[in-house]
């Protein structure tokens, strides 16, 4: 046939499908039956046309008709008949591209359709009358044309639950019995279905079988809330690409005459050959990022439904990112995290030893998502992560009397010699099942376990100890610098110790403000914890239980106004270096002198930072005892409350309890924790210049492209030249009367860790006209004076 001629055919024939293809509308519209795409006007279909996914759907449609026209439709074999065994018998007909075979959904029985290379091969076969398989007569018949049909591709959420809606959610927690039931719930709604848990496990067998055709002997480990039994539906895939046996396999090849007495898992012949992925990079020499991008490359161009590849060389924990097209699965993949697997093994384990840690994680993991404390999806920021989170909780059930779950130091007691393991230099060891372990006697239910969760964490001092999953307790700071002095240790407001690695804290990323609005909210909590909302099932269909504590907004503390404004400092005798603490006790009175140490610096960024006008009021003063009087009367107000016991024989009215549960009392500072005789002292200031604003721009002008090591960043004196440039640009000539003007009074205070741990607290009483002014000014004193106060102790002792 004349080329030109089957050219003016096929062009034909396309023309005729494109018709096909496109419905007139009313006013000049068109509708794409193929894409499912309606348009406005011509130009606008002749875009479509042209676009991108009609393209694709139309050269799809191409492939699904010719893979029809060379494929047969057969029936008539044994249950159970493998494809290759029909692969094998039509082979003899000529090449078979594909056997595709459904054993389950066919009505009349088992099929299969065979898909040949072409035609030729199919008129061969049908030309043969009878066909037979293991004495199985063999029914083969053309395939059964059916017009093309596009559907979106399966996302992750069809092969997980379908999530209820929050109403729904909030529905189904109240129908059931008690706060134990409604935590069970939570679980179930929020872990893998069966589906994800299927398709996850398809993707890790496929990701190992790409892998080891180019790294032999290569292996991918998940980890991570994948499979540390604490899985929530939709999270990310982390994948740990173990190369150890790759780099020995690549030094063998290179050294053939020094066999490794190691066995590598049967490479390929062609991995010694120069076109092996390995000629190109030595694994023992390459640096993280070098090794990342050829990962990257393997992902892009050999694993089918992966994109949106993208190597992130900066993260603490460098690593590749992809996802999966047709699931919508995240994830991503590292080459140096070995100890993610241990921390992996360590939290199934815990899951494994009580039954009650699943359900109480889940829990706390809701209620900070729901109280924005928690569940930044892009990670980083300054809230917590669910790790963090999940560590709390077992550090809280280790610290039970009796304890729920054993210490880390007590499970490396009860490691034998084989089980013991060091991963970066870090003791790993830990039993590797539960035989060992002896039960907890602790019988506390849920619903008392979650309260006193909140009750615990609601008056804790995070930033001057390091909460401890190895001793089970928190830790002075100091020490803690000490054990690990060299290491990149990052210590903030709130400290929360890896249980291995013990220089990292999984906690650094928390700032002042959320650490301040995490113990709000836990006070908040465990005064709603103790109501009858909580503990019991409304009989007139009202919310209970979890369910309001859930609700975003309504566990969170007070206001700044209504607490009185009070600053606790975070610094305490513990945090102090020991030859600080030695040079105090050898001055006479230790708590005396310490607390002259704090005011002096106190003063000083008041004055000498923020530029503020600061007075110490006079001992015995009028103003002095007011403020005195005032502050003790903010921090001790409305708890005798919330501490009555409610006894069995003690019935409160309907009204009463009402009241209390749409308005709860505030919480104010626990009264046991401050010494009604400590000492005290009162500023009285005021404010010319907004030295608040602007901070961050004006420290980044200063700072310039390389900063003076003198003047690093946070550094007193950088901030002090930040408030004074700020001034400036206000112009030289001072304001007649100040911004703003309030009074700071100080009182020293026990903490719960004892005599070492003496605390100070600020009360902040603004000018009664300046109340509403005062709480942006006080709001930036919340995360900069702690800060700047501790940091003017520790350099001046």
């Amino acid at each position: 046939m004349d080329p030109s001629r089957v050219m003016r055919v096929e062009k034909a024939g396309m023309a005729e499908s494109m018709q096909e293809d496109l419905e007139s509308l009313a006013r000049g519209g068109f509708r794409c039956r193929l894409c499912h795409v309606t348009v406005a006007n011509k130009p606008s279909l002749d875009d479509h046309l042209r676009g991108k996914k009609h393209q694709r759907l139309e050269s799809l449609r191409s492939v699904r008709q010719a893979q029809e026209l060379r494929s047969v439709f057969v029936s008539g074999f044994s249950k159970g008949t493998p494809a290759s065994e029909l692969s094998d018998y039509f082979q003899a007909y000529g090449e078979v591209i594909n056997v595709v075979m459904d054993k389950d959904k066919a009505p009349q029985g088992v099929y299969a359709i065979v898909e040949l290379q072409d035609k030729e091969v199919l008129e061969k076969v049908l030309a043969q009358p009878h066909h037979s398989l293991g004495g199985q007569k063999l029914r083969v018949k053309p395939r059964e044309k059916k017009d093309f049909k596009y559907t979106q591709p399966r996302k992750q959420g069809s092969a997980k639950r379908e999530q209820l809606s929050p109403k729904k959610l909030a529905q189904e927690l109240c129908q059931a019995d008690d706060v134990d039931a409604q935590m069970s719930l939570l679980v179930q709604q929020f872990e893998f279905s069966e589906g994800e848990r299927r398709l996850r496990d398809l993707l890790v067998t496929l990701f190992q079988e790409v892998f080891l055709e180019f790294f032999p002997g290569s292996a991918i480990l998940p980890f991570g809330s994948s499979v540390n039994g604490f899985d929530v539906s939709g999270c990310d895939l982390d994948l740990f690409l173990d190369l150890e046996k790759t780099k020995k396999f690549q030094a063998s090849t290179k050294s053939p005459a020094e066999p490794l007495a190691e066995d590598v898992a049967s490479p390929e012949p062609d991995s010694h050959s120069e076109d092996s992925i390995l000629s190109d990079i030595d694994l023992a020499s390459a640096t993280t990022p070098e090794v990342l991008e050829l990962v990257a490359t393997v992902l892009q161009k050999c694993v089918p439904g992966v994109h949106h590849v993208q190597v992130v060389p900066n993260a603490r924990r460098p690593v590749v990112k992809f996802c999966h097209k047709e699931s919508g699965l995240r994830g991503d993949i590292s080459i140096d995290n070995k100890l993610a697997l241990r921390n992996t093994r360590f939290l199934q384990l815990c899951t494994e030893t009580d039954e009650r840690v699943r359900p109480l994680v889940y829990a706390v993991r809701h209620w900070a998502k729901q109280q924005a404390l928690a569940g930044n999806p892009f990670g980083g920021g300054p809230l917590l992560n669910n790790y963090a989170l999940t560590l709390l909780v077992l550090f809280f059930l280790q610290t039970r009397n009796p304890p729920v779950l054993p210490t880390v130091a007590r499970l490396k007691e009860l490691t034998e010699n084989e089980e013991q393991t060091v991963v970066d230099g870090w003791d790993c060891s830990f039993p590797k099942d539960l035989t060992r372990l002896e039960p907890s006697s602790n019988t506390e239910n849920l619903c008392t376990l979650l309260a006193e969760f909140f009750h615990v964490f609601g008056d804790y001092n995070f930033a001057s100890c390091m909460i401890s999953l190895r001793e089970g307790q928190p830790l002075p700071l100091p020490g803690v610098l000490e054990s690990t002095v060299g290491s990149k240790l990052k210590l903030g407001p709130f400290n929360l110790q890896d249980p291995f690695e013990l220089s990292h804290n999984v906690a650094a990323n928390v700032n002042e403000k959320t650490a301040l609005r995490f113990q709000r909210c836990c006070q908040a909590a465990a005064k709603y914890c103790r109501s009858l909302q909580y503990q019991r099932k409304s009989s007139k269909g009202k919310i209970w239980g979890l369910v309001r504590l859930f609700q975003p907004g309504t566990a969170e503390a007070e206001t700044p106004a209504a607490t009185g404004l009070v600053i606790s400092l975070p610094l305490t005798l513990a945090s102090l270096p020991a030859q600080t603490r030695k040079q105090l006790s050898q001055a006479g009175n230790m708590h005396q002198c310490w607390f002259q140490k704090v005011c002096s610096s106190i003063a000083f960024v008041l004055k000498d930072v923020l530029r503020c006008d600061c007075l110490e009021a006079q001992e015995g003063s009028e103003r002095e005892g007011e403020a005195v009087t005032e502050c003790k009367q903010r921090e001790q107000q409305t708890e005798a409350d919330a501490e009555q016991p409610s006894s069995a024989g003690h019935k409160r009215s309907l009204d009463e309890e009402e009241a209390d549960l749409s308005s709860p009392a505030p919480k104010r500072l626990r009264t046991d924790t401050l010494s009604p005789e400590g000492e005290s002292m009162t500023w009285n200031c005021a404010m010319w210049r907004r030295v608040w604003l602007g901070r961050r721009r004006v420290r980044r002008q200063l700072r310039g492209p390389q900063p003076n090591s003198q003047c690093a960043a946070g550094s007193l004196e950088l901030e002090a030249k930040v408030s004074e440039a700020i001034s400036q640009q206000e112009g030289e000539a001072r304001p007649t009367d100040p911004l703003l003007q309030f009074t700071v009074h100080a009182r020293t205070g026990a903490d719960s860790s004892g005599e070492q741990g003496m605390r100070i607290s600020l009360c902040f009483e603004p000018a009664p006209e300046q109340a509403a002014a005062f709480q942006e000014f006080f709001h930036f004193l919340q995360g900069f004076l702690p800060r700047a106060v501790e940091q003017h102790v520790v350099s001046a002792t």
